[in-house]
């Protein structure tokens, strides 16, 4: 298929990937696969990889840097566990696919990019979705957003340590979603603040993520 689609073709693309690609993988959350039935990935990929939109892959954007499978979103949204009333904040906003699926289910959000360019089209990118609940700053996203913690979810889309102002910045309660590397292999992990500012730490299996960087590009 070339990229000469239509809407039609990629609303079909978009139900197959939801009924293929996550549910006979095991994302059960509905919440989670309504979302991602309603945002059209089409517009958050380069226009030449538009007709690859909603194959099961990672794909390449500007700044030398990728949109997660759509399996690896929804994934990471299950494990966050958002709700309709939540403030979630996105570390590594990219084109702001995963930005925009959360705004189809939380309250509000927050997605930081440290790439001044992709901050400027995920900005254009969400205005085209119709998505008016995500705010997307430039900025060092291993320090988190403390002016508007704390935060009822926080997900990482990039592998590295676990940024200790993270952890801070997490409502009790609160979910972290991140991929951490160990040994050269990174694994997803949940960390869950409990009342007693305790965190209960969970293993979800082994991922691929851009590396997880400190500070500004330039500087």
């Amino acid at each position: 298929m070339g990229s000469g689609w239509e809407a039609t073709d990629f609303d079909r693309a978009r139900v197959r990937m939801v009924e293929e690609q996550l549910k006979q993988r095991g994302i059960s959350d509905t919440r989670v696969l309504d979302a991602m039935r309603s945002v059209p990935r089409e517009l958050f990929v380069p226009d030449d990889l538009r007709h690859c939109a909603y194959e099961d892959r990672a794909l390449q954007i500007a700044a030398n840097q990728t949109i997660s499978q759509p399996f690896v979103v929804a994934l990471m949204l299950q494990l966050a566990r958002i709700g309709a009333q939540d403030v979630v904040l996105e570390v590594g906003a990219g084109s702001g696919y995963a930005a925009a699926v959360i705004g189809r289910m939380a309250r509000a959000v927050f997605a930081i990019e440290r790439h001044e360019q992709l901050v400027t089209t995920a900005r254009s990118n969400l205005e085209r979705a119709c998505i008016r609940n995500v705010r997307v700053i430039r900025g060092d996203g291993t320090r988190g957003m403390p002016d508007e913690a704390p935060f009822d979810a926080i997900v990482v889309s990039a592998g590295g340590s676990i940024p200790p102002a993270l952890k801070v910045q997490l409502a009790r309660g609160g979910r972290l979603v991140i991929p951490v590397e160990r040994d050269g292999q990174q694994t997803l992990e949940r960390l869950t603040r409990r009342l007693d500012d305790t965190f209960e730490e969970e293993r979800h299996g082994p991922v691929s993520f851009v590396p997880l960087v400190t500070g500004l590009p330039g500087r």
